[in-house]
């Protein structure tokens, strides 16, 4: 996938089919819409074109911005629109000064104008331009204009739950990751570099690698104890993964941590990533750490039986 940072270092593409949006999570839904495009491409003999901004919108509009959470990091998304098989990515520096181009402006001077589609697919409830006015219906006025077709994809519905980046959130902030990583197609993760802790973990034999994340945005799942699956340095392993305070020994502050099953390794200060599985039960606060002990090792039971069955 070829990636474009300013869309004036777009050189062109052939018979460019289209999409236009945020695509946070880059969920079930958001790959339909790829699908459908790569095969409107394929039918064209041509390719595919995701434009997308950076920051979001709601950050540079400050709306609701305390609320904000983000499923997947910037990188994270890149990577999954990647790997979704696309083959242009246009990332456009959302300013004040691009929000208060109206959608006929934008339409015309970024997507017309640079990119001369073949065709525009977009997801059934896409709005664009200032104050989000422009329409499927505006779409399909000005693609006769401009000589472009323009498709809708319907909602994708799983389980009787529409897809959505708004859902899986609220899945996630409930600890629902299976739920959420049904319509995700993929498991919830959270990506950071392994800080020291207290090191009490290690004196009852569970010891974690406590991980920092830099991007302030990060939806954390809410709290308790995960069925994970861990990457180390390209290596994958099992893992029991805790989000909390750890009341039991009155830490206070939220800690993102993991035991690693079958691993031994100095990997202080590297880079790891946790995929949450499942949610295995609430954080509790016991009486002492062999309390704490004896609920680990009846965790990591029921952890493996569900991962093994995964």
């Amino acid at each position: 996938m070829k990636i474009y940072n300013c869309i004036d270092d777009f050189n062109g593409a052939k018979n460019p089919v289209v999409t236009i949006g945020t695509f946070d999570g880059v969920h079930l839904g958001h790959r339909a819409v790829f699908r459908k495009m790569m095969r409107d491409a394929k039918a064209l003999n041509g390719e595919t074109v995701v434009i997308t901004f950076y920051p979001h919108p709601r950050l540079v509009l400050n709306k609701d911005v305390g609320n904000l959470k983000f499923i997947n990091t910037e990188k994270k998304k890149i990577e999954r629109i990647e790997a979704a098989g696309i083959d242009h990515l246009i990332i456009i520096n959302f300013t004040k000064e691009f929000s208060e181009l109206s959608s006929e402006q934008f339409l015309k001077r970024y997507v017309v104008d640079k990119i001369n589609p073949k065709k525009i697919v977009i997801g059934y409830d896409h709005h664009f331009g200032k104050n989000r006015r422009g329409t499927f219906d505006l779409l399909l006025n000005l693609g006769h204009r401009y000589n472009f077709s323009v498709e809708k994809v319907e909602p994708l519905i799983i389980d009787g739950i529409t897809v959505s980046s708004t859902k899986i959130r609220d899945l996630l902030k409930e600890g629902k990751v299976a739920e959420a990583n049904r319509l995700l197609g993929y498991e919830y993760s959270i990506t950071g570099k392994v800080v020291h802790g207290n090191g009490i973990g290690r004196t009852i034999g569970f010891p974690t690698a406590n991980i920092s994340i830099k991007d302030e945005y990060k939806l954390i799942a809410a709290n308790g104890v995960y069925a994970c699956r861990v990457e180390v340095e390209k290596e994958k392993f099992n893992g029991m993964g805790n989000i909390g305070t750890r009341p039991t020994i009155d830490h206070g502050e939220l800690t993102i941590e993991v035991n690693i099953f079958d691993f031994n390794k100095d990997i202080y200060h590297k880079e790891i990533t946790i995929s949450f599985v499942k949610r295995m039960r609430n954080e509790i606060k016991f009486d002492n750490l062999q309390a704490l002990k004896k609920q680990l090792i009846k965790d990591k039971e029921n952890t493996l039986s569900l991962l093994k069955s995964c």
